[in-house]
């Protein structure tokens, strides 16, 4: 495994000794197919629509469905080179949108991938904070319904799992080369994507990677609920909690992500990627993903691609002295990884 740390935090990861890893609950044969069955739903005809941008000729906007309710729109960036090419999707954060991500598409396309964007639920195209955090709220107090809604991270990867379908329809697509990338929440929903998808050969969680089981066992959760803050907030109004504890943030997590700090949790997910290409990078100063978290989900992955001796397909970048940012250097490192291993010169 090849890591690029910060001395300083390793030292204090180290300082918490082997007893500060939080236990959590192992990865079984079931983990994968569990995750589908709690996210699946009918699935609707794709009904994909495709439009040329009118200025740019290397630029498509296109559309399809993933539920009787929910359209989802995208941006698709292609390379000059013809014939089936790889494809890198690119996920946004929280308050994000796939415009954002266009400049990225673009220099994806000139390495000779196709670079895809789409607008996760609720944001873009699909809404603002004030309907998200109203999702999320209202997934909070119908956690006993069904079917279900999950607008924090589980949604999003059925909406990646039904892209996959519509890329892997189209002629100019390699569908046995497909890189997956997200920031943030988008990192989020990279890795539980990439671990229950395995039409997905490459996996870039960026600013995303986490062992939500640690964050409530040693009280890191703040920053977190923070940016969710209306949503959580409202959430524990609703049961009249008025001053949220790690209790609570366990309640919301069972209601939002049930799972996730057990089966679904980081360091589990990660088996579900292994042996296929992961590279995580996050900031060593990021308080959203506190590096002991990042550290256990890196040290799960460091045991699991060594067990299939594929400890050259983990790496992992921790950049010095940077908060919940994406650094220049990691962008090009994570270009290189992506183009090593879906080779866009062939």
């Amino acid at each position: 495994m090849a890591v690029h740390k910060i001395f300083p935090i390793v030292c204090f990861w180290f300082a918490l000794g082997a007893a500060a890893a939080p236990a959590t609950a192992p990865t079984t044969s079931t983990t994968r197919a569990d995750f589908l069955k709690l996210i699946d739903r009918p699935k609707v005809p794709l009904d994909a629509k495709e439009e040329a941008d009118k200025d740019d000729s290397t630029l498509m906007h296109f559309s399809y469905s993933t539920e009787s309710s929910q359209r989802v729109p995208g941006i698709l960036v292609r390379p000059q080179k013809d014939g089936p090419r790889p494809v890198v999707i690119v996920m946004h954060g929280t308050n994000g949108r796939k415009e954002q991500q266009l400049k990225f598409l673009k220099r994806l396309a000139s390495q000779g991938f196709i670079g895809v964007a789409i607008d996760g639920r609720y944001h873009g195209e699909r809404g603002n904070m004030q309907t998200y955090t109203a999702a999320i709220v209202a997934a909070f107090k119908n956690y006993d319904h069904q079917p279900r809604d999950y607008p924090l991270y589980y949604d999003n990867v059925w909406d990646v799992m039904r892209l996959i379908d519509y890329l892997s329809q189209r002629p100019d697509v390699d569908a046995k080369r497909i890189g997956l990338m997200g920031f943030s929440k988008g990192g989020v929903e990279t890795w539980l994507a990439g671990a229950v998808d395995t039409r997905i050969t490459c996996v870039v969680p960026c600013i995303g990677m986490q062992s939500f089981r640690w964050e409530i066992d040693h009280d890191a959760w703040h920053a977190r609920m923070k940016v969710l803050n209306q949503s959580f907030t409202q959430s524990a109004e609703s049961i009249g909690v008025t001053n949220p504890d790690a209790a609570f943030v366990q309640k919301f997590f069972d209601r939002e992500i049930p799972g996730s700090t057990g089966e679904f949790d980081g360091p589990q997910m990660i088996a579900l990627i292994c042996p296929r290409p992961l590279l995580i990078i996050n900031g060593g100063a990021d308080e959203l993903t506190p590096l002991p978290g990042v550290e256990i989900c890196a040290k799960a992955a460091e045991a699991d691609y060594r067990t299939v001796a594929a400890d050259e397909d983990f790496k992992q970048i921790i950049e010095p002295d940077t908060g919940h940012a994406v650094t220049a250097s990691s962008y090009t490192a994570a270009v290189q990884w992506l183009t090593q291993h879906l080779d866009p010169a062939r």
